[in-house]
Parts: C-alpha cells; structure tokens; sequence
C-alpha cells in the first residue's frame, strides 16, 4: 500500500514543480506559489506514509 502512496505523491510533487516552473516562466506568482504548495502537501504525504507504514510494521511485528 506504501508503494502506491509514494508513487501518487511523487507526481503530486512533480506536478506541483511543472506548475512552479509555468509560473516563474509566465511571471504568474499565483501559479508558482500553488506549484510550491503542492510540492510540499506531496512531501507531507510521503512523510506520514512512512510512519504509518512504519507503525504497521512494529504491530504486525507484536502480533
């Protein structure tokens, strides 16, 4: 499931890049900031799908 996760994060994040790039290209600062932003909710995401992956793995490892 983490796989998937990260995949769909990773072009999030790399979508967010294109559009800071149109937006520095196109002088747009609206468009460049949203690029940012969906960089970073991508980066967020990631994050806390490791951990809860992590927490997966120590239960089933008590269990």
């Amino acid at each position: 499931m983490g796989l998937d996760d990260k995949a769909k994060h990773k072009v999030e994040e790399t979508v967010g890049r294109g559009k800071e790039a149109t937006g520095a290209a196109t002088d747009n600062d609206s468009l460049r900031a949203e690029g940012k932003t969906d960089q970073n909710k991508a980066k967020v995401k990631d994050k806390v799908t490791d951990v809860k992956d992590k927490v997966e793995k120590k239960i089933d490892d008590l269990g």
